[in-house]
């Protein structure tokens, strides 16, 4: 039976997918055989995209009534492997020993690791955008080939990268969810590299980034970059209406990102190579329109003592062991003169007045820069129970809003998904969103909600010490009265806790009695 998810996307063969890929979990470890996985399922969406490519070049040039038909088999066979008529239309040129129709004769073969290293090897070779990003290490001795066969068997199965597939977004589906599903088995490690939609959700739909350059200098796999083209499409923009700068510090997870952006036919600058944001900005003279992102929370071991005179902190030094209020000047440093950021931070960040960081976020208030504030129920993400919030930043808020800040309290939102995991909504993000929204427009009808949302302005920031946290400015939710006079209802209560305790009282009674019953006094 298919699942459906918060989100609203119905789950069927992914799951399938996903068991068994997690057979493989008895020999590697879910770091290691998450780009097992998702190699193939990259390797298997760019094959089937370039079979159907291949297919209708076929039949075209076979058609007499067709522009392409030539009578002559080998200048049709030339046509077919034009490697031009494929770039033409953004399919990746699969030379014939990567197609997945090899790859899958070999699948019971011992030697299909070897075959799969070969494989991703030509693919590299013949499309210079993905040098060095994809996995070349199945024919390693512990990796399980008869699994791999199995793993490969399966894939084979699934329609990824056809037209219809493309059109239903199903390779997307597949990559979300699996990219999920590992940072869910590999815990705090998983979550690094990616954000749970439901706050990438969040971010773009009230940054709405409609056109522009996006920046996310901690990019994980991408999935900021990934829901912001989804929100242009969706809005009738077009693919490549906003720039996509990223940068990350990982290796493997830049080069998850790099296949990531590669399924969407997303064309960003990650840089050449993986690097540290604070130490190594490879976007340095970058002014971006939107900044998104998720930083490490809490950081201590990023190197602030390399960088105390660093021209990025205009609102004064961060300090060494916590690169909070660092992340928060990067993004100041890069955003431009028009700019908005949002991004995710510990709760922390929103009232500490430990090593400067309290004056940093005065200065920070006193500037007009912080928009919104937006504290986040708990257990969103999959490698931190650490509450977190949401800021956002805007160099140019609305006239009539400046020097006013906009705080929601969100804590009661979202549902549960398991035990350890909750997700915001689409319902919950599009009240948040209306909020924020409703609140920068002049034409909104914004009202403050007590125990929701509440306009401040900067004189009553200050009063409470430059402290963001939501909860300090929205209030209580006003509780329906329900007619009963004061009086009347203390009296009805008080009763009820007389009677409550004469009855503790009887049971107490009675369980001294029964121990003393059976020789036990207490």
């Amino acid at each position: 039976m298919a699942q459906t998810s918060s989100n609203g996307a119905t789950l069927g063969f992914e799951a399938t997918l996903w068991a068994a890929a997690d057979k493989l979990r008895g020999h590697l470890d879910a770091a290691e055989y998450k780009h097992v996985v998702l190699g193939l399922i990259f390797i298997k969406y760019i094959s089937d995209a370039f079979e159907e490519k291949y297919e209708q070049l076929r039949l075209w040039a076979a058609d007499p009534q067709h522009p392409y038909y030539v009578k002559d088999e080998r200048v049709r066979y030339q046509i077919v492997e034009d490697r031009d008529e494929y770039l033409a239309e953004n399919i990746f040129w699969v030379p014939p020993e990567a197609r997945w129709p090899a790859i899958q004769a070999q699948a019971k073969s011992p030697e299909i690791g070897l075959r799969l290293d070969a494989a991703m090897a030509a693919i590299e070779r013949e499309n210079p955008a993905l040098k060095g990003v994809l996995p070349q290490d199945y024919g390693r001795a512990d990796l399980d080939k008869r699994r791999l066969g199995e793993l490969v068997d399966l894939i084979g199965t699934i329609g990824l990268g056809d037209r219809e597939s493309r059109s239903q977004d199903i390779l997307g589906r597949v990559y979300e969810y699996f990219l999920g599903q590992f940072a869910d088995a590999e815990g705090k490690k998983g979550g690094e590299f990616y954000t749970p939609q439901s706050i990438v959700k969040l971010l773009v739909a009230m940054l709405q980034p409609y056109h522009g350059r996006i920046f996310d200098p901690c990019c994980g796999s991408g999935g900021m970059f990934v829901q912001s083209e989804k929100f242009v499409e969706a809005h009738g923009g077009r693919l490549g209406d906003i720039a996509v700068y990223g940068q990350e510090s990982n290796p493997t997870t830049w080069n998850l990102c790099k296949m990531n952006l590669a399924i969407r036919g997303i064309e960003g600058d990650l840089g050449a190579h993986a690097a540290d944001s604070f130490h190594h900005d490879l976007h340095p003279d970058l002014k971006a329109d939107f900044i998104l992102a998720n930083p490490p929370f809490n950081m201590s071991d990023w190197g602030g003592a390399l960088l105390e005179d660093d021209v990025r902190w205009a609102y004064g030094t961060p300090p060494t062991g916590n690169a909070n209020y660092a992340w928060i000047q990067h993004f100041l440093h890069h955003l431009a003169a028009d700019g908005q950021a949002g991004f995710v931070l510990a709760n922390g960040s929103m009232s500490t007045q430990q090593s400067g960081e309290g004056e940093i976020r005065r200065r920070l208030v006193e500037a007009d820069l912080v928009a919104c504030m937006v504290a986040l129920p708990p257990q969103l993400f999959y490698n931190t129970q650490i509450p977190a919030c949401l800021w956002f930043l805007d160099r140019a808020k609305p006239a009539h809003r400046r020097g006013q800040t906009l705080f929601i309290d969100a804590r009661d939102l979202g549902d549960l998904v398991s035990r350890v995991r909750r997700e915001l909504t689409d319902a919950d993000i599009a009240r948040i969103a209306e909020v924020y929204h409703a609140w920068r427009d002049p034409a909104g009808k914004y009202e403050d909600e007590p125990g929701f949302c509440a306009s401040a302005d900067a004189e009553t920031i200050a009063g409470h010490g430059y402290v963001l946290t939501p909860g300090r400015y929205v209030g209580f939710a006003e509780e329906e009265d329900d007619g009963e006079p004061f009086e009347e209802k203390m009296e009805r209560l008080t009763a009820t806790l007389a009677e409550q305790f004469d009855e503790s009282a009887r049971l107490e009674a009675a369980i001294r009695e029964n121990l003393q019953g059976i020789g036990q006094d207490f």
